[in-house]
């Protein structure tokens, strides 16, 4: 496959058409009702209609913002259409709340290998330990996952057997990687549900469902301006820096912690999500991508067009999607305590440039690679930072050094006393990077230095924040 074949017009243009219109699915709906958020009565209601429509409850939760996304697509479609709706998260959901609704709708993430995404833990220690009566309940359940992680749409397959085992009649959808026609049976179920309750037809509803309201705005075609390569030399894979520009026009915003979804034409079916490293004012979107191999020893698709497929210069539409669940939010005046391995830098860096913009310097990161020589990522610039004060400190971890093997989740342990002292005056946590390895283990640390309680606590209220795969 040349260059010349993939940048054909007949070509781009079709290939550009199947990813704007995946990758619209893999969206959510437009930043001004993402805004809500930002407020917590906000966040837990959606707009009413009239008074004595029939209610709905629509609870999320999602790592990723995918699962939040869709679940305010759905509360919007429904009040449309003249029902009350309540959109809640599922941490701020109670049994009393539960028990005065009659159908209910459940939009939730997996995350990992079948776990509850982070901020769900009270939901699943406290709501779901225990068994309300749901005698006379409905609910509709959409489970979000992916079938390359073995425990696929564990979470959301959990919660429709418990509300099962409560006594409330539940339908589950599996959706895997936003598959575009497990969407649309979530879309029937969800319109057959609103005509059952309405009765009628009307002319407001018909409005309503004639639109595909889980589709959403096309991707941003994007130019591939600069390609390098980090870690010449390195015994792990080839991790690439790539900086892309906008085609045309001004660049897609986006903050700190956000993910850029993408499909390559040899799999335009299937997204990938990467976390962006830079910022808007930084003047490009920038992205760090392991060369991947498979067990079979055959490159990974995405992987393998972005770090050697493409050529600089190339076009490839990219969509910025909200990642709510890794952005500042309510810690952005918070010290933090950055942690890391490989490519997961890139989520951290777009955290500290966003706070040296802001003149902040109460940022420590912790960050693991292979050996100095060949893995030292960003050192010039790391340095740069910790020397004007931009970063209070840095300790990296080397895992193949030659006298001073470490993992980053040692670093944790070894200074324990110092974490300590940073999460008493108010530090927030952040977590990016591997899942195997790197993220189990720092989380394990964590809990050996903090204590379990703390860690559970700091997970419910978002001051410890993971975007771990």
């Amino acid at each position: 496959m040349t260059v010349e074949w993939i940048l054909t017009p007949d070509r781009i243009s079709a290939a550009m058409g199947l990813v704007a219109a995946y990758t619209g699915m893999c969206w959510g709906i437009g930043a001004e009702v993402r805004k809500q958020r930002l407020a917590d009565e906000a966040q837990s209601r959606a707009p009413q209609s009239k008074t004595g429509a029939p209610a709905v409850l629509v609870v999320y939760s999602s790592q990723t913002g995918q699962a939040e996304a869709l679940a305010r697509a759905t509360a919007a479609m429904l009040t449309e259409g003249g029902l009350q709706v309540r959109l809640l998260a599922a941490q701020k959901l109670g049994a009393e709340l539960l028990a005065q609704y009659s159908q209910s709708l459940w939009l939730l993430s997996t995350t990992g290998e079948g776990d509850a995404p982070d901020q769900a833990l009270g939901f699943v220690q406290g709501l779901m330990a225990s068994q309300p009566d749901l005698q006379n309940h409905q609910s509709l359940v959409l489970a979000l996952g992916d079938r390359e992680y073995q425990q696929f749409c564990a979470f959301g397959l959990q919660v429709h057997e418990w509300l099962q085992t409560c006594g409330a009649r539940s339908q589950v959808v599996c959706v895997d990687n936003m598959d575009s026609q497990s969407l649309q049976d979530w879309q029937s179920l969800v319109t057959q549900t609103h005509q059952n309750l309405l009765g009628v037809k009307t002319d407001t509803l018909a409005s309503a469902l004639a639109q595909d309201w889980l589709q959403a705005p096309a991707a941003v075609p994007m130019v591939l301006s600069q390609r390098k390569l980090l870690n010449p030399g390195s015994q792990g894979g080839a991790l690439y820096w790539l900086e892309w520009k906008p085609q045309s026009g001004q660049l897609p915003h986006w903050q700190s912690g956000d993910l850029v979804s993408l499909c390559v034409p040899a799999d335009p079916e299937r997204a990938r999500d990467y976390s962006i490293a830079s910022m808007p004012a930084d003047g490009s979107l920038q992205l760090l991508v392991r060369q991947s191999m498979r067990e079979d020893g055959s490159p990974g698709l995405a992987s393998d067009w972005l770090c050697r497929g493409m050529a600089v210069g190339d076009v490839l539409p990219l969509t910025v999607r909200e990642h709510a669940g890794f952005r500042l939010a309510e810690n952005a005046e918070r010290p933090l305590i950055l942690v890391g391995n490989g490519s997961g830098l890139a989520g951290l860096l777009s955290h500290i440039r966003a706070r040296v913009q802001r003149g902040r310097g109460d940022q420590w990161l912790l960050f693991g690679e292979r050996s100095p020589q060949h893995d030292a990522l960003y050192g010039e610039q790391l340095q740069t930072w910790l020397a004007q004060g931009s970063l209070a400190r840095l300790d990296q971890a080397w895992s193949r050094h030659a006298t001073q093997s470490l993992y980053v989740q040692q670093l944790l342990s070894r200074e324990a006393e110092e974490v300590t002292r940073w999460v008493e005056r108010g530090a927030a946590i952040y977590v990016c990077g591997s899942l195997q390895g790197m993220g189990q283990g720092v989380h394990l640390a964590l809990q050996a230095v903090l204590g379990e309680a703390q860690v559970d606590a700091m997970l419910a209220s978002g001051r410890y924040r993971r975007d771990v795969y």
